[in-house]
């Protein structure tokens, strides 16, 4: 199954869902974590220089938004409140229409696109190698971190700079100018483009050499390396979320360590639709003709044509995402027990989730036979049943706690 339900993570999550972008921020920015001083001294020059332009709110037209306003250290790289979309443009006053996802557990991942695009969306749903996977943000768009940073720094709700030029003007008056030249070449700032792609450069680098962004410190982890032990309770969670014919959570977000006995991402990188009901707190679903389709659009056009694609979201990473304010990619929920509770009572009580009986609203008619409605927990049951009561709910938020990073085992 596919239930890409908790945001986004950059990725991200990669983002990793990470996978994911730089998306809008907030008026002030944070400091780089205390730690980072004693973390970071093996980066390379390259990386060193990304953590610089990661935090730098002057490289925005409103000069009071960096990378990290959204992506917060102190909140796993992903945004610092509940807010559905974050405020952005040259006032701070502009807003686009996804959440902002976590950076962290990033991967530096192609897409990867196999076989032919199924006929069907049975066919998509019951031969899982058919279906896209990979690549950066939440329709996968971008082939590389580097790719992705161009987006926030140049769209008009986000960091709004006008051109490449821009940008190299403004790193040019940067107090790591120095750095930078030396990073990136002598007279680079007289090459705008060139300027521009050294500064993706880099960003890239801090994401990927940083180990803030994939500390593997939580609680989950320690219990894979046999030092700790999960409570009855988180016990009990865990089982719930890998079971195949319950929450099933476990069939899009990993949980077991790889072969090599590489500790899990809790992602497999693919996309689904789920149908997550339209969120009203975005300005651009206000009205009825605005859709965001996912892989079909509209930031991403190479697959417009691919009907059984459209509403198709990649799956997050669930590290850290009990941490979070706002799930899913248009940020609906503000809970993660409300997350869940949608999750497991789609289909068994639409009528607590989508307006006037219109299930999978945040789709056009004719595409909502797109969603998932065959893989376990949408599958019907013939009792009409949540797969979950309200104790596994919190049997699996508790499971899902064990995932947050920080953990500190004891001696």
């Amino acid at each position: 199954m596919k239930p890409a339900v908790f945001s986004h993570f950059f990725i991200p999550a990669l983002a990793f869902a990470a996978l994911f972008p730089l998306s809008g921020c907030r008026q002030s920015t944070p400091a780089a974590p205390q730690a980072a001083a004693t973390t970071t001294p093996s980066l390379s020059q390259m990386a060193l220089l990304g953590r610089d332009i990661f935090f730098d709110t002057s490289l925005s037209a409103s000069g009071r938004q960096a990378c990290s306003s959204c992506h917060d250290p102190q909140h796993a790289y992903g945004p610092p409140d509940g807010l559905a979309v974050q405020p952005g443009g040259k006032d701070l006053k502009t807003f686009g229409f996804r959440a902002v996802p976590s950076l962290e557990y990033v991967l530096n991942r192609t897409p990867i696109w196999t076989k032919e695009h199924p006929a069907s969306r049975t066919e998509q749903l019951t031969e899982r190698e058919n279906a896209p996977v990979g690549g950066f943000d939440w329709d996968g768009r971008f082939n590389s971190l580097h790719d992705q940073a161009a987006f926030p720094l140049l769209e008009r709700s986000e960091m709004a700079n006008a051109n490449a030029a821009d940008i190299a003007h403004k790193l040019q008056r940067s107090g790591y100018s120095q750095a930078f030249e030396k990073a990136c070449g002598a007279g680079i700032f007289d090459k705008p483009d060139a300027a521009f792609d050294c500064m993706r450069r880099a960003l890239e680098r801090f994401l990927l050499e940083d180990p803030s962004f994939h500390p593997f410190t939580s609680k989950y982890d320690a219990y894979l390396d046999h030092k700790a032990t999960l409570s009855a309770q988180e016990e009990h969670g865990l089982k719930l979320f890998n079971d195949p014919d319950g929450g099933n959570c476990a069939g899009c977000h990993l949980s077991s360590p790889g072969a090599d006995g590489s500790h899990p991402l809790f992602t497999d990188y693919q996309f689904e639709a789920i149908g997550v009901p339209r969120n009203m707190e975005i300005a651009a679903n206000h009205g009825n003709s605005f859709y965001d389709l996912g892989l079909c659009g509209p930031l991403r056009d190479d697959h417009r044509d691919v009907k059984t694609f459209c509403g198709m979201f990649k799956t997050p990473t669930l590290r850290n995402t009990a941490l979070r304010g706002v799930y899913f990619h248009n940020g609906r929920f503000h809970s993660l027990r409300d997350a869940l509770r949608w999750y497991v009572e789609r289909d068994s009580n639409p009528a607590a989730w989508y307006p006037n009986g219109e299930s999978y609203n945040d789709l056009p008619p004719e595409l909502r036979s797109n969603v998932d409605h065959i893989n376990v927990p949408f599958a019907p049951r013939e009792d009409k049943k949540p797969v979950w009561s309200s104790q596994d709910i919190d049997d699996v938020i508790a499971f899902l706690n064990t995932l947050n990073d920080g953990y500190v085992t004891s001696k």
